[in-house]
């Protein structure tokens, strides 16, 4: 058996954190030292050091980054017309949900004479970063480009690797510039972010980095966003994750796909199943066996099967406990009656419910956004949306006599925090003769 069936009140309090404990981060302090390395030397010598990084691990022997416009139109033409319209099935839906998205602005006046407001503002620019590892991510360019354009950010770029020829993947170009996106560079890795972070000859600077990665480009991310001087960052990212909530009404062979389609990201991605029925845990164990010998990606999966599980647990809201301390990337209730738990659900980056709503049409084209917090921050981040390309700003005006009204308590609590000029600031203007 691939998948390990575990009774949940069998264990201790100890076991039970290590059955919900993720696998361990590919981020040693050796990757750390070798992409510090490399932001350094981005950094320090800007183009010079983009074309030797690209050589090293890409292959790619590139002097001009920047896709042309004649390679986007080449890489649509090198799609079929099924894979075309799949892209914009994507993107429109997509659209249409962050729409809605966009936070109106608010004017309350809290007392008379004075009125407070909060307006959004587009980030100045963005950088996206799309993988193009084992499997190049094109619904990676959709999730990111859309909210971005639709926030109006006035520069947005993207980069993703190069292939050895020096072209990026086709499928990634016909998504981007399909939803809108043109400022694309062929450049990948850690080097990637750090041009991003502090800008180039050739690659623009950025005010925050937003997308997905490998090791490496997570260990960048961290490193830029921690200098004032480099760049902010979407989320702390971590390896793909599913949980599905199952129950005797649950299909063992939805089940089964559903964790193998996370499975398959990647040797460190975890798939978990928490059910109420014993029957129904042997019975999703059996069908991951049987499809995962299906998968073109089959070695893959198995070793992240190694470490996931499925957990045998008393009663439904049990297994919401147990969902809710693991704060899973992706939950699936497969349940009966789903809908009627989701006020349940505190910690979750999106949730799918009911036997007929698999993860895949959040990870591609139902309209949600794809870019989800991983590795338990989703206790305390919210997955990709328009909000995260946005600025809130505040605005006050107050009148004369909205001064006065406030002036007693502005004073008072200057004096308690000892700034003077707090409080000269308003004495001055309602003594001044105007």
């Amino acid at each position: 058996m691939s998948i390990g069936i575990y009774q949940w009140t069998e264990l201790d309090s100890q076991r039970q954190s290590a059955l919900l404990a993720r696998p361990a981060v590919s981020q040693d302090q050796s990757i750390r030292d070798q992409v510090e390395e490399i932001v350094a030397a981005v950094r320090a010598n800007g183009d010079a050091a983009l074309i030797g990084y690209t050589q090293q691990y890409d292959g790619a022997d590139i002097t001009s980054f920047r896709v042309p416009e004649s390679e986007l139109d080449a890489a649509c033409r090198r799609l079929t017309s099924e894979q075309l319209s799949a892209i914009d099935l994507a993107i429109n839906n997509v659209r249409k949900f962050h729409e809605q998205q966009r936070p109106a602005p608010i004017a309350v006046e809290t007392m008379p004479g004075v009125l407070c407001e909060r307006i959004s503002q587009p980030i100045d620019s963005v950088g996206l970063y799309v993988p193009a590892g084992t499997a190049p991510l094109p619904s990676a360019a959709i999730m990111l480009a859309v909210p971005a354009l639709l926030a109006g950010c006035p520069r947005v770029i993207m980069c993703t690797p190069p292939r050895p020829d020096g072209s990026a993947d086709p499928a990634v170009l016909a998504a981007a510039s399909r939803a809108g996106l043109t400022d694309i560079y062929a450049l990948g890795g850690a080097q990637a972010i750090a041009a991003m972070a502090y800008g180039t000859a050739s690659i623009p600077k950025v005010h925050k980095i937003f997308g997905p990665g490998n090791a490496w480009v997570t260990s960048a991310k961290s490193i830029v966003s921690s200098d004032p001087f480099g760049a902010a960052i979407d989320m702390p990212a971590g390896p793909s994750e599913v949980l599905v909530i199952a129950d005797a009404f649950a299909s063992a062979e939805f089940v089964a796909a559903d964790l193998l389609s996370q499975a398959e990201h990647g040797v460190d991605s975890q798939a978990v199943c928490v059910t109420t029925d014993e029957a129904l845990a042997a019975a999703v164990a059996a069908e991951v066996d049987t499809q995962v010998l299906e998968l073109s990606r089959s070695k893959t999966a198995m070793a992240a099967l190694q470490h996931s599980r499925i957990i045998v647990t008393a009663d439904l809201d049990a297994a919401i406990d147990i969902s809710n301390r693991y704060a899973p990337e992706h939950l699936i209730l497969q349940i009966e009656n789903a809908r009627s738990v989701v006020p349940k659900i505190r910690n979750a980056g999106s949730v799918f419910l009911g036997r007929w709503t698999p993860e895949a049409v959040g990870d591609y084209c139902s309209g949600t956004n794809h870019v989800l917090p991983t590795y338990g921050y989703a206790a305390s981040y919210s997955g990709l949306g328009i909000d995260q390309f946005l600025r809130q700003v505040t605005v006050q005006e107050l009148s004369r006599e909205g001064l006065d009204s406030l002036s007693a308590a502005v004073i008072s609590l200057a004096g308690l925090e000892g700034l003077d000029a707090h409080a000269a600031a308003v004495s001055r203007r309602l003594g001044a003769k105007l």
